[in-house]
């Protein structure tokens, strides 16, 4: 008899029950398995690691149309949907001196605002009955527009695109909603001490007026208007000022047809005067101790350090691997001021550069109130043993596979690699940048190490900002070896105008 009629012929209660004590016998046979039988945990120590493999690069497409919007494609059909991210040369460091705020308003309401076809709630139920999305943003350095999408809706997610970024109308009750939204924040922005610290931090670098650092005010909301915005999309959101990258399940060739019916017949505005060049950066605190009052509060949120420097300049890697002596579980900082010292719930130093402007270096954490002060000495004595004495071949080693295998992670699908190579075109690095990097990590020596800390880490020149209950700091921030004075910030919001 075959054995499907055999199995239609059978009892389905008999099958359950049988099934049911099948895996009752099995489980009183693992009970009485030895405990000989089973595999004995191994110690960290002792597990060996296959190096890490050379990154696969996929294939990446990069072509220019003739209005210049620059292009790069890669294939990837492992599953059936597409994403994408555009990138425009502006940002919130361009924008006018009295017209704070409009660049991310005019990132805000360019997605949200409508067109001159479809308002901005019909956009949200099309891509929400198609599960796509698309997103537009103006950051301090860029504006962006990001999208995704199954891959049988490319044709269409690419027109609701290019519709978006070419004809968009500034609703005006889109605008007053962004405000509104914005104004919350404004309202809640101090309702974080760790926000108050990273926020005020950047003012004592960058300066109050820096566009690195400056923060929207209720008056700011209020100047602008809808015109504004429109002046200000219209300098930004150019084709020769738009980089864009798509990656997923499509053809290329498809994929470039697609665009150059969409994209290719778009021109800027001829009327319009260009945007200005980023304003440069200069330090505006040479060094000083700071404090914002925070009396409901039984810990100190700490930030010290200077200006920093970019992502291109030949040292970063060996900074990169200074990082990763100082920080995670096995890095000095960790062992010594928050295990062996008790002083901190979190502790951290980091050489953080930017691609076009200097970044920051930024060290602190949170600690004790009372504790503070021991607190901020013991970081400064390990960046200072940086720089006096050698670190040992365990900790460059360790150091060097901490970075390379996090790195690793920023590479792991194909829209990761698109998006850093989108960022490379952006700033102008070159596209082995990447590798680059990585031979640097290889070549960094422990004279390195100490070498750049002498030259990068100017301990003399230290800003250090406490965010914390002062009388309970005992002994107060007066007392630390290097404070001259103490200087209290004032972070009273501007009330709007009435």
């Amino acid at each position: 008899m075959p054995l499907m009629q055999i199995i239609r012929r059978l009892n389905p209660r008999s099958l359950l029950w049988g099934c049911l004590g099948c895996l009752m016998g099995l489980a009183l046979f693992l009970a009485h398995v030895p405990i000989s039988w089973a595999i004995t945990p191994r110690h960290y120590t002792d597990l060996d690691f296959a190096p890490l493999p050379t990154l696969p690069l996929p294939d990446m497409t990069h072509f220019t149309l003739a209005n210049g919007i620059s292009v790069y494609l890669i294939e990837n059909h492992n599953l059936p949907l597409v994403s994408g991210l555009a990138l425009f040369r502006t940002g919130e460091r361009q924008e006018p001196v009295d017209r704070v705020g409009v660049a991310d308003l005019t990132g805000m309401v360019l997605r949200t605002g409508g067109t001159q076809h479809h308002s901005g709630d019909a956009i949200n139920a099309l891509l929400e009955q198609r599960a796509a999305t698309i997103e537009t943003d103006i950051n301090t350095v860029l504006g962006s527009a990001s999208f995704s999408a199954l891959s049988e809706d490319l044709p269409w997610l690419i027109s609701l695109l290019a519709e978006i970024l070419q004809e968009p109308i500034f609703a005006q009750d889109k605008i007053d909603f962004a405000k509104a939204q914005l104004r919350g924040a404004i309202a809640r922005r101090n309702d974080t001490p760790r926000e108050i610290s990273q926020r005020e931090f950047a003012k004592l670098l960058y300066g109050a007026d820096s566009p690195y650092a400056r923060t929207l005010e209720y008056t700011d909301l209020d100047r602008l208007q809808r015109q504004d915005l429109i002046t200000f999309y219209q300098q930004s959101f150019r084709p020769e000022r738009m980089i864009l990258g798509i990656v997923g399940d499509f053809d290329v060739a498809h994929v470039r047809s697609l665009l150059q019916q969409q994209f290719g017949n778009w021109q800027g505005h001829p009327d319009v005067p260009p945007l200005p060049d980023p304003p440069p950066v200069y330090p505006a605190q040479a060094e000083g101790v700071f404090t914002v009052e925070q009396p409901q509060l039984t810990q100190s949120f700490v930030q010290m350090g200077h200006l920093g420097g970019r992502l291109d300049s030949p040292d970063y890697p060996a900074l990169d691997v200074l990082n990763g002596v100082l920080n995670g579980f096995g890095g000095r900082l960790g062992n010594e001021v928050r295990a062996r010292q008790g002083l901190a719930y979190s502790v951290y130093a980091v050489w953080s550069p930017a691609y076009d402007y200097p970044g920051l270096f930024v060290a602190g954490g949170q600690t004790r109130s009372e504790t503070t002060v021991p607190f901020i000495e013991a970081i400064r004595s390990q960046l200072e043993r940086l720089q006096t004495t050698p670190i040992t071949p365990a900790e460059l080693a360790y150091a060097k596979d901490s970075v390379l295998n996090s790195f690793v992670f920023n590479f792991a699908s194909p829209s990761q690699i698109l998006s850093r190579r989108l960022r490379y075109d952006y700033f102008g690095y070159p596209p082995d940048t990447l590798f680059r990097y990585q031979q640097g990590l290889a070549r960094t020596t422990i004279a390195d190490i100490q070498r750049v800390a002498r030259t990068y880490l100017n301990l003399n020149k230290l800003v250090t900002l406490v965010v914390g209950n002062s009388p309970a700091m005992q002994p107060p921030l007066e007392s630390l070896s290097f404070a001259k004075s103490v200087t209290a910030i004032d972070i009273t919001i501007p009330p709007p105008a009435s």
